[in-house]
This record gives structure tokens, C-alpha cells and sequence, in this order.
């Protein structure tokens, strides 16, 4: 694992990670340039790009000055709320080339070469009912075809998104406007891009995400009109992948255990965050109609009956105080129930009033904590090259190579 000095502060890859994925990073032109014939680097937001640091940490890449031209021009924003927290939204890091590859730097110290997927037309694709696969689908790193919305947010469009989600906030501004809102996309053009990106694209897994929703035998059928085409194509190909499934927890477990009997390698049941005073403000929709108990209770009986980190909990890492995220991850471990953490990208939506991400300190407390409880309870995260705002793996080798101890 690298390792790298920022301020006079030594830091490794996984804490890098997480500084350039909240932080975002300006990228020149000549990248572009430069790469994006040969490589996945598209200007685009939509297109998930990512960098390899010379490791192979895979680390989501978020040009900030496309992004935020993006936000102003699609989400609910206008450019006096933007402007209120310009303050808040720059960053040291950049991308440029030099001797003809990538190099990152934090200002004007170099701190890597780094390297791009190879290139794919994947985003420039339509599935046979005309859908376009970008906006609708990304590729995260090497390996995962993800579905970040295949159905809408019932918990937004009633005006109790997640605070930090980018889609939660376009269906809340849709439903607000009383404007359609779009429909589920269909299980056909699902398994046409899931077939495209392992045979074309070269990808091994699929996650598959949808918006929370009130009825839980509606969203039990609607996520088995996909499964057994997804598990039909990841069988025939043979990928060595995995299939995520991101739900709302059920009323009826019974739906869980024909979940992973069609194919599922680990369900999630995400709480985002442990501070219930805050999740209330934060995700008010989980707290108030799927509530806090029904989480925990769906997630331990997929420990108990499936075993250690077949169930996890997301955890969007930077938006609570490190010793609640301490505290509700011991607690999830103590189950057998992985927490898995996805760190904040505050470029999108402020939490709290706030865009403002933690400094490295609480990233590398965050990082050896989840360490320990990985070792200690047998929580082996997904494989491959990770996902791209997610440290689980990442977090999972280096406590393989460093065997770290809790810090309080």
C-alpha cells in the first residue's frame, strides 16, 4: 500500500482515498485530451469516471468544475445557494499530465501517477426499448455494472428524502413541481445492460439499488422481475462476481430468504448513519416509516440464519461524530452484520447546512476502527477492486497487511 505525506502528515491509500472522494479533485483539459480516447474519462458526471492510484486503489474521480456546472444545471439548486457555500467546495487536488501520464498532486506537490479503466462504449448505448444506458447505469471501477435508482424514492416524492442523496433530491424536486415522475426501469433493458457489461465492458457484479418504498410485497416483486435474469446471465458467463441488493427492509422475512435462494450474494439494509437525532434530520423517511428497529431486526436475522457479512448496513461516513459511528458500528459487527462505508461526497447536497467534509484525522480513526471489526468478527467485504466511493475493501487490506488496534 502507498504511502504518502500531505502537510507534513503521512497518510496511505486509503486515506488518500477518502480525501480525494470528498474533496473532488480539477482535472486539465489535456487529460481529457490526452486520455479519453483509450480510456473511461468522460466529462460527463453521469459516467462514474475513476482513477487507479499506482496500487491499484480505486478512487471515484469528481472534476469539480464539470460537477458543479452539473448541479446548477440539473439538480434543485440555483447559483445564490451554490454561491453560499463556494467556501466550502474547493480543493487542493489536482489531475494533469506530465511526461505524457497522469499525475496527481495536492497543490503543487506531486503525489502519484495514476491510471484510467480501459475504454468501453458502454455509455453510449441503448437498450432495444431506447433507454440510453448512461443516466440510468454506471460501471464502477473494473468490475460492477450498479444501478444506482431502478425504481423512484416513495420517501422523497412525499418530501422525506435522505439529505445526501442526489436522487432522492430530483424526485422530491419532481413531485414538488407535480411534474411525472419517471418509471421503473423495465426488466428487459436491465438485462440487456447487465449482458452488455460482462461481455463487452468486462465486468464480474452487479448491485442493484432502488428508492425506498411503502410497499414492501410491490418492491419484493418488482426486485424478482429482475433477479433471475441477472443471476441467469452472471451464471452462463461464469463472472466470479457478486450481486448486491440494496432494500427496504420487509415486513415478511420470508421475501429475504427467496432473495438469496434467486441468486443474491448479500442484501443491505442501510442506515447511513447511527446518531438517531440526526438520522431524523438527515434521512427522516428510513426513521419515520421503516423506523430504526426494523432495520436492525431485518439485518441480524440475515446473520443469523446467513452468516457473517451477508447482511450489511451502509454507512455514509463523514456526516455523524466519529464516537456514534464507533458506536453503532461495534454494534453491527457484535452481530455478525458488516458495516460498510461509503464516504460523503459533499459537492452534492449540503447535510445539515453543511459541505464541509472532516479532516484527515477522523478518516484514519474511521479506518483503523473498521479495520479491527473486520478482523475480529470475520467481515470480509466484496472483492475485486472495490466500488468507487467505497472504503469497506480497501480498509479490508489493510488490516490483512497491517493488523491495526483499536483506537479510541
Amino acid at each position: 500500500m502507498n504511502g504518502y505525506t500531505i502537510n507534513g502528515e503521512d497518510l496511505d491509500s486509503v486515506d488518500l482515498k477518502c480525501l480525494l472522494i470528498s474533496r473532488g479533485v480539477n482535472v486539465d483539459k489535456e487529460v481529457y485530451n490526452l486520455f479519453s480516447p483509450t480510456n473511461r474519462l468522460n466529462i460527463s458526471p453521469l459516467t462514474c469516471n475513476c482513477i487507479f492510484l499506482s496500487d491499484g486503489t480505486l478512487v471515484q474521480l469528481t472534476d469539480m468544475k464539470f460537477h458543479l456546472r452539473y448541479l446548477m444545471g440539473v439538480l434543485s439548486w440555483n447559483n445564490l445557494k451554490l454561491l453560499r457555500y463556494a467556501s466550502q467546495l474547493g480543493t487542493p487536488f489536482h489531475l494533469k499530465v506530465v511526461n505524457s501520464k497522469p499525475a496527481l498532486f495536492h497543490e503543487k506537490t506531486f503525489l502519484d501517477f495514476v491510471s484510467f479503466p480501459v475504454y468501453t462504449d458502454f455509455y453510449k448505448q441503448k437498450t432495444s426499448s431506447g433507454l440510453p444506458f448512461a443516466g440510468n447505469t454506471v460501471i464502477q471501477g473494473r468490475d460492477w455494472v450498479a444501478f444506482q435508482c431502478l425504481w423512484v424514492c416513495e420517501y422523497a416524492t412525499c418530501g422525506k428524502a435522505c439529505e445526501f442523496c442526489f436522487s432522492g433530491d430530483a424526485f422530491q424536486s419532481i413531485a414538488k413541481k407535480g411534474k411525472s415522475l419517471p418509471k421503473p426501469v423495465s426488466p428487459a433493458d436491465v438485462e440487456e445492460i447487465v449482458e452488455y457489461g460482462m461481455n463487452t465492458a468486462g465486468c464480474s457484479s452487479v448491485q442493484i439499488t432502488g428508492g425506498s418504498t411503502y410497499d414492501g410485497l410491490a418492491e419484493y416483486e418488482s426486485i424478482m422481475s429482475y433477479l433471475p435474469k441477472i443471476t441467469n446471465l452472471m451464471g452462463k458467463q461464469d463472472t466470479g462476481g457478486e450481486l448486491l441488493l440494496y432494500i427496504t427492509p420487509p415486513d415478511d422475512t420470508a421475501f429475504i430468504d427467496t432473495y438469496f435462494l434467486s441468486g443474491a450474494d448479500r442484501i443491505a439494509c442501510s442506515l447511513e448513519l447511527w446518531d438517531e437525532s440526526r438520522a431524523k434530520v438527515i434521512t427522516p423517511g428510513k426513521i419515520e416509516f421503516t423506523t430504526r428497529k426494523k432495520h436492525l431486526d431485518t439485518l441480524e436475522y440475515i446473520s443469523l440464519k446467513y452468516g457473517p457479512g451477508k447482511g450489511f448496513s451502509n454507512f455514509i461516513i463523514g456526516i455523524e461524530d466519529f464516537e456514534t459511528l464507533k458506536t453503532g458500528a461495534e454494534y453491527l459487527s457484535e452481530r455478525g452484520i458488516m458495516p460498510s462505508a461509503s464516504i460523503w461526497m459533499p459537492m452534492g447536497r449540503p447535510v445539515q447546512g453543511n459541505m464541509k467534509p472532516p479532516e484527515l484525522s477522523y478518516y484514519k480513526r474511521v479506518k483503523e476502527l473498521f479495520a479491527e471489526l473486520y478482523q475480529k468478527y470475520g467481515l470480509e467485504p466484496v472483492a475485486n477492486s472495490g466500488l468507487n466511493v467505497c472504503v469497506e475493501r480497501d480498509i479490508w487490506n489493510y488490516s490483512c497487511m497491517s493488523a491495526p488496534v483499536l483506537k479510541n
